[in-house]
């Protein structure tokens, strides 16, 4: 995608008369509110508008819901909804909420391969040389991540109702669905810190791959975690998947729901509080 960049009449003091007031702030380094917002926006809209000329890059999203769903359920429904106390049916109540815990941590790997390719292709730069917020280029790619986890999000839910989930809670389903956002935008911000980092987007991939699997598969989103291990156990309870998974069972199906809720929220919180400046550190200070 090229840039075509043109030059503003200049007045008597050789600066553009027609400059922006953000612009203008961007000189001495002082960029306001509105300004960030409105950078964020527009670069929200740059991203759209790539994913709009290279829609291969939403078959993660469209796709791995769909297989996920089908794969688990009819492979290990059966014998997993057993031990649940009842078959398929009863599996299936049981994984989907799970599965759509999963979806924000494998669209969150993501954002940070897509982010070391940027900066491979030099798109980084350029934004970098520009008059606007850092970190607005940073919240702009989780926007739209977040953007993908939702169509993810419901791709989940329409093949989970197919083959028999039953939603019991509208109001429930919704503050599943944002509670799972909240968590993916916190995992986020270590993707795009591992993004700037790493080599190359293989790297950042890879290095995903070492952390995410053992956090998807030790804990409860695909199995209960009571016939795991003693150690095992320990481990899932501090594990915030199998916190968001329960949470969202809970409020998806009934059940418990306070404790899932507070521990995904905290671990959101820190996340976000730890990861962001980092990321932000590591884009602007990346040679």
């Amino acid at each position: 995608m090229s840039i075509t960049t043109k030059t503003a009449p200049t007045g008597t003091s050789g600066t553009p008369s027609g400059t922006a007031p953000a612009l203008r702030g961007a000189d001495d380094g002082r960029i306001g509110l509105r300004a960030h917002v409105r950078h964020t926006g527009a670069l929200v809209r740059r991203n759209l508008l790539w994913i709009r000329q290279d829609p291969e890059s939403m078959f993660d999203a469209v796709f791995m819901p769909i297989i996920f769903t089908l794969l688990f359920v009819y492979v290990f429904g059966g014998s997993i909804g057993q031990a649940l106390g009842g078959g398929q049916d009863e599996y299936v109540q049981y994984v989907v909420p799970g599965l759509m815990a999963m979806m924000g941590m494998n669209i969150a790997m993501a954002v940070g391969t897509g982010f070391n390719e940027d900066f491979q292709k030099g798109i980084m730069d350029r934004f970098r040389s520009l008059p606007i917020g850092r970190s607005s280029v940073l919240v702009a790619k989780i926007v739209v991540e977040l953007l993908r986890m939702l169509v993810a999000t419901v791709i989940l839910l329409v093949v989970g109702v197919v083959v028999g989930f039953d939603i019991t809670s509208w109001s429930g389903l919704l503050a599943a669905v944002a509670l799972s956002a909240v968590f993916g935008s916190s995992v986020m911000w270590i993707f795009l810190a591992l993004g700037v980092t790493l080599k190359n987007a293989q790297s950042v991939q890879g290095m995903g791959m070492l952390v995410l699997f053992p956090l998807q598969f030790g804990s409860s989103i695909f199995t209960p975690t009571s016939s795991m291990p003693g150690w095992l156990q320990g481990f899932t309870e501090y594990n915030p998947l199998s916190a968001l998974a329960d949470a969202s069972r809970g409020l998806m199906s009934g059940g418990p729901v306070a404790h899932g809720l507070w521990v995904t929220l905290g671990w959101s919180a820190l996340l976000t509080l730890v990861m962001a400046p980092v990321a932000i550190h590591k884009y602007r200070t990346k040679s």
